[in-house]
């Protein structure tokens, strides 16, 4: 029940404008507030603010943290950043995954790099502790200091595109802040006696640490600060947000976006099986061959060995409806193959000519409006290939799908930052 789930800070906030609570992660978090499909459409067209204090982070410090890390981190700290793959940097982060020996996946996370020899992890609600202990577990005689932050951060997350132009009036010095800040990299600190906290600090002289990176495919940031601060910054964004049209989000949209941006969602998309053959190939270090890795991580043997794990896909519809969880999928033959992971609607596209488009498509058909498509990820026990039809069935529809390599197009994650300004 929601009274009995843990609260986030912006709990308070939250009800007092009548959104619609569920359990999300042991926290009551909001689904929506007016509308899902408003607040989905409002971060392709202008921008949403998402409450993502229930996250949860980890901070690994010490001589050896970049060594172990490595160790349990699929993804290759020394080979992670821009086309040339260079090591880990301060100011960046890279995605990736814990797996256990089994190489199944204990969470996804996003490692960032404060400085030599300190990090941050950002991992899912409620999985502060049993990452800090699995950390813990392969730590060995090495010199380091791990510690669960878990109610020790506040995070709000603002993606859309008007994201830094609303950012830029709360920003102290936001010409600094925004220059040269590529997609996952951060500025700044959490905590006011960093040396990184001067980087980015609010017009109130609130420090933050501010990523350009979040859970949406869409271009904008997240922040993380300390919990005092979290529901005054949430505040002034929401007020000078207002002129650009501002929305409060929450997890339903969360969903549906991250559904269309082939962005997996841990324990459903990823979980108790072989983390490969699936559409994430840069959460790992594959080496140039295709055909094994180019460091050693907990799980990797495992992962070279899983001859008979299932194939993850993402998939399309045709119209907006989608299927209730659990479903099963079924070939054109209509044999059933598997399992449907996630089922949501993107309300950002529609087909149009044989194709997909999204309401940001800069190509889009005059006049189109999008009606929305069910989207997702299926986990089936063959291999399949982009446009191979498939069928979604919950016992009470059957819905007919495609196999896709992507779903919503012309995201604007990767965009440059001072274009978006």
């Amino acid at each position: 029940m929601v009274k009995k789930a843990k609260k986030t800070l912006l709990y308070d906030w939250h009800t007092a404008r009548g959104a619609k609570m569920g359990v999300f992660g042991g926290y009551a978090m909001p689904l929506w507030y007016a509308s899902a499909r408003g607040e989905h459409l409002a971060v392709l067209t202008n921008a949403g603010l998402f409450d993502t204090s229930h996250m949860a982070a980890v901070s690994v410090q010490g001589a050896d943290a970049f060594d172990l890390l490595q160790l349990c981190f699929t993804g290759d700290l020394r080979a992670c950043i821009g086309r040339k793959q260079k090591v880990l940097c301060p100011g960046r982060c890279v995605y990736g995954a814990f797996l256990n020996e089994k190489g199944e996946v204990t969470d996804d996370a996003i490692v960032f790099m404060i400085a030599e020899g300190d990090y941050l992890v950002a991992v899912n609600a409620g999985m502060g502790q049993r990452i800090a202990a699995h950390l813990m577990i392969h730590q060995g005689r090495r010199d380091m200091q791990i510690t669960d932050l878990t109610g020790r951060l506040g995070k709000a997350d603002i993606q859309g595109p008007d994201a830094a132009r609303i950012l830029k009036k709360i920003l102290k010095h936001p010409e600094k802040v925004f220059d040269a800040m590529p997609y996952f990299s951060f500025k700044g600190h959490f905590e006011d006696n960093s040396p990184s906290a001067d980087a980015v600090r609010l017009t109130d002289g609130s420090p933050v640490l501010l990523s350009r990176t979040g859970y949406t495919g869409e271009f904008g940031f997240e922040l993380f600060c300390a919990p005092e601060h979290l529901l005054r910054i949430w505040e002034m964004l929401m007020e000078v947000g207002e002129e650009f049209g501002i929305t409060a989000c929450g997890l339903a949209a969360r969903d549906s976006l991250r559904a269309g941006a082939v962005l997996p969602l841990s324990h459903q998309d990823i979980g108790h099986w072989p983390f490969i053959r699936h559409p994430w190939p840069f959460a790992l270090p594959r080496n140039a061959e295709g055909r094994g890795f180019r460091k050693n991580f907990i799980g990797a043997d495992a992962l070279l060995k899983a001859g008979n794990a299932p194939y993850t896909y993402p998939f399309a519809g045709n119209d907006p409806r989608k299927v209730s969880l659990p479903a099963a999928v079924a070939d054109e033959n209509g044999e059933e193959i598997g399992t449907v992971l996630t089922c949501a609607t993107d309300m950002a596209i529609g087909r149009q000519g044989g194709r997909i488009y999204s309401i940001a498509s800069p190509d889009k058909p005059e006049g189109f409006t999008p009606g929305g498509l069910g989207c997702g990820f299926v986990k089936v026990n063959k291999e399949m290939k982009t446009g191979d039809k498939v069928e979604l069935r919950d016992g009470r529809r059957k819905i007919a799908v495609q196999i896709v390599k992507d779903i919503r197009p012309d995201r604007t994650a990767r965009k440059l930052l001072k274009d978006m300004l």
